[in-house]
């Protein structure tokens, strides 16, 4: 019984994988063709092992306030490799060092990020409550890495800005313990909450003109 059971299982996480591997190439040749960056790595070590391979020791490395790049270990394996990593993921900061240090993420030689949605057809969506990943998404950095979830992939914008919205936002609204109604319902509502987290939107839809953007996908999951 456990041995078949243990079968079912594998065969279930091998449709599952192929799957999202047919999105995962679909979305990275139509970011190619939009003139972004792209590629695809089946597990989380490989986008490891490639995120670092396109980061220079001597590298300043920004990291913005993503959940996905500090849960592959990016940061402790930059900040052991000698890189000088900038993020505001600190304790007991006061307003104007969070300010600062946000500031530095995205002048930084390098900005590791994520995102909200990739879509199928080569876009890419981020809805920001302080509007500092946005920015240094689209100009600032030096170079920008975006490393991201198979479950983060959209079919298009619709889509992409739905999961934005109705999923990814309040997911983050309980990591971050805020007051808004998507804390409650699971869902967003457009609420006029002083801790809204959704106030900036941002639709990349061919690459920046100024920007060396390149996005690495991942066949596992990944932050929110």
């Amino acid at each position: 019984m456990q041995e078949r059971k243990r079968d079912t299982m594998q065969q279930v996480e091998a449709i599952k994988s192929e799957f999202h591997r047919v999105r995962a190439e679909r979305t990275v040749v139509a970011l190619t063709k939009n003139g972004l960056k792209a590629r695809y790595m089946e597990k989380n070590e490989d986008a490891v092992k490639a995120a670092l391979e396109l980061i220079p020791p001597d590298a300043i490395v920004g990291c913005t306030g993503s959940f996905s790049i500090r849960q592959l270990g990016l940061v402790e394996m930059l900040e052991k490799r000698g890189n000088k990593v900038v993020h505001h993921w600190l304790p007991g900061l006061s307003p104007e060092e969070d300010l600062r240090l946000r500031h530095e993420e995205i002048g930084a030689d390098v900005l590791l990020t994520s995102c909200n949605a990739i879509t199928m057809d080569g876009k890419i969506i981020d809805i920001d409550a302080a509007g500092n990943r946005a920015a240094g998404t689209m100009f600032g950095p030096g170079k920008v890495i975006m490393v991201a979830g198979v479950n983060k992939i959209a079919l298009d914008e619709e889509e992409g800005l739905h999961r934005a919205r109705h999923i990814a936002a309040p997911l983050n609204a309980i990591r971050y313990s805020l007051d808004t109604p998507c804390v409650k319902t699971g869902f967003c509502s457009d609420c006029r909450s002083p801790q809204r987290i959704c106030k900036v939107v941002l639709v990349i839809e061919r690459k920046p003109s100024l920007t060396d953007l390149e996005v690495i996908l991942v066949g596992e999951e990944l932050g929110f």
